[in-house]
């Protein structure tokens, strides 16, 4: 049982919530049963955080604490019962249909994307070195605990797509005013999703091998990044889910 908001363990904890300290201790924070619970069969927890007084169910050793200490290492003004303290992920070479994100910034955006890919059969995401955080708090929570379950690597787009193409993949990127309409691929392809603010870079423009649009109301300007990757990633992969 731990008690004190300054106990060194749970300052560092507390720590994780920026990036240079997740970066620096290779570990984040998992907050919730569902994450905790995804975090669990994935084996990355280090230690399980519960408030005092509640069962442990969770078939491991837990460390039980006080609401204060849930609230400070959480950072959430509603601190959640129990909460993981979990390793990084290792990056493993790239598999299977893969999504690849050109500067995504908004947390939300990237929590919708990584839980469509898992749901539509993409094993791998790419994001590009100015793109949120992968461990960020708030895209944790996104991703409704999926984050454990997909291939994240983080680098130089160009290169990744290179290697893509070495290896027979068609690059799918986006565009408004030129683009087609998606189709189902049944050959290995990866697709690209811009930034919020202005899409896909010009570099990367020039790598893709064909491009997607998706008709709408003309009503409706534009999509987030988020919903439209799902749209593309449920078209592209169509009648391919178990």
């Amino acid at each position: 049982m731990i008690e004190s908001l300054n106990n060194e363990k749970i300052k560092l904890y507390a720590k994780l919530n920026d990036k240079k300290y997740r970066y620096e201790n290779k570990l984040f924070i998992a907050p919730g049963k569902h994450l905790v619970e995804e975090a669990i069969k994935s084996n990355l927890v280090k230690e399980i955080l519960l408030l005092q007084g509640e069962e442990n169910t969770y078939n491991s050793d837990v460390t039980y604490v006080t609401e204060d200490i849930l609230k400070k290492v959480s950072d959430l003004s509603n601190a959640p019962i129990v909460l993981a303290i979990c390793h990084m992920k290792e990056n493993t070479n790239i598999k299977g249909n893969t999504i690849i994100l050109d500067d995504i910034k908004d947390p939300g955006n990237l929590g919708t994307i990584i839980r469509s890919a898992v749901a539509f059969n993409y094993e791998t995401i790419i994001l590009s070195s100015n793109s949120v955080d992968i461990y960020n708090p708030k895209v944790v929570r996104a991703t409704e605990g999926m984050l454990f379950n997909i291939n994240i690597l983080t680098g130089n787009l160009p290169s990744f797509i290179t290697e893509l193409k070495n290896k027979g993949y068609l690059i799918y990127g986006t565009d408004v005013i030129n683009g087609h309409k998606p189709t189902k691929e049944l050959k290995p392809h990866a697709l690209i999703i811009g930034s919020e603010a202005i899409g896909m870079s010009e570099e990367i423009k020039k790598l893709t091998d064909k491009n997607l649009y998706i008709k709408m109301n003309k009503n409706c300007e534009s999509l987030n990044a988020g919903v439209s990757a799902s749209i593309l990633m449920y078209t592209l992969n169509e009648d391919n889910y178990e």
